[in-house]
């Protein structure tokens, strides 16, 4: 096994396709990293000057009810105001995850997916499939090397992406003497780890459907369809909000996300004090949490695998 694996790293690492889709979930978070320093650069003494002239009424009355100008510490009203004014948004590092930190886990999951399925369409479209089994017989080996690479693959490149992208975000916050609490860098690499550890279930998933279907094109019309049409179906017909795609994998990375759910009739027609008591029939929110979004995904990845494994090990192969 050992041998068959590094025949399949050997194999990964030549695949000029995937070379390319690995460079790019290097390339892209990159510019995101660029973009997002630049963007929130500290204004000049000028500027912030002019911002504080031009917004002393509003700092004045953000300091009398801070919670109407989003800021909960009236000590903040003078940064968030002169913000509004010269149009700076400071680095937050904590806030970031829930911004630009997904739009990350979402790059690096769709460029490991697309190698996964690149990785594996290869092999039925070239007809290479048939040679590699006269070398292994054992098709259940060869399916398990092939997905282990995969899985390795894309966990090793997403997990160093994404640690490096919240490194240097915190380095620049730190460069630019910004406040960073104590344990947001840590959370940040969890979330990046987390992030990871799901975008090398999704390669395994593409890679498994591509082994299953036998067609890059059809995976990647299948993945299209449960990305960007699944929540819309799922919406449409009223399904519950916890059951959509894109919230069990906010649930997983964000190591547990809020949904809202329908509630009765009379929660919205009798008067009421005090807001609804948490869990209550009348509490709109609820949450989910990573265990549930880890099952969620865990029971489609176990039945796209067994399907896969079971058609490989009998059908025919051309």
């Amino acid at each position: 096994m050992k041998r068959l694996l590094g025949v399949e790293l050997t194999r990964l690492r030549w695949r000029r396709a995937v070379l390319l889709l690995l460079a790019a979930a290097v390339v892209v978070p990159a510019l995101i990293a660029v973009t997002l320093i630049w963007d929130s650069r500290p204004p000049s003494q000028v500027q912030l000057d002019v911002a504080r002239t031009n917004g002393a009424a509003e700092i004045a009355r953000c300091e009398k009810r801070p919670g109407r100008f989003g800021v909960s510490d009236p000590e903040r009203c003078e940064e968030q105001i002169v913000g509004w004014y010269t149009h700076n948004e400071p680095l937050r590092l904590g806030q970031e995850r829930g911004e630009t930190g997904l739009a990350v886990v979402a790059v690096l999951t769709l460029l490991v997916m697309l190698a996964g399925t690149t990785f594996a369409g290869h092999d039925w479209n070239s007809g290479s499939m048939s040679n590699q089994l006269l070398f292994e017989p054992r098709r259940g080996r060869v399916w398990a090397a092939k997905g282990l690479v995969v899985v390795i693959g894309a966990f090793v490149t997403s997990a160093v992406v994404s640690s490096a992208y919240w490194l240097a975000l915190w380095a620049v916050a730190r460069s630019r003497d910004r406040p960073v609490p104590d344990g947001v860098l840590v959370d940040c690499l969890e979330f990046a780890l987390r992030g990871s550890a799901f975008a090398a279930a999704a390669a395994l998933g593409a890679y498994a459907t591509t082994m299953l279907f036998r067609s890059t094109v059809a995976t990647v019309g299948i993945l299209f369809a449960v990305a960007l049409a699944g929540s819309i179906l799922f919406a449409a017909v009223g399904v519950n909000e916890r059951y959509f795609p894109h919230t069990n994998v906010s649930a997983i990375v964000m190591d547990g996300t809020p949904y809202y759910v329908q509630v009765p009739e009379r929660c919205y027609t009798q008067e009421r004090r005090e807001p609804p008591a948490e869990g209550s029939e009348c509490d709109q929110e609820r949450e989910l949490s990573l265990a549930e979004g880890s099952l969620y995904y865990g029971v489609l990845l176990l039945g796209a695998g067994t399907a896969s494994v079971m058609s490989f090990r009998r059908r025919d192969v051309p």
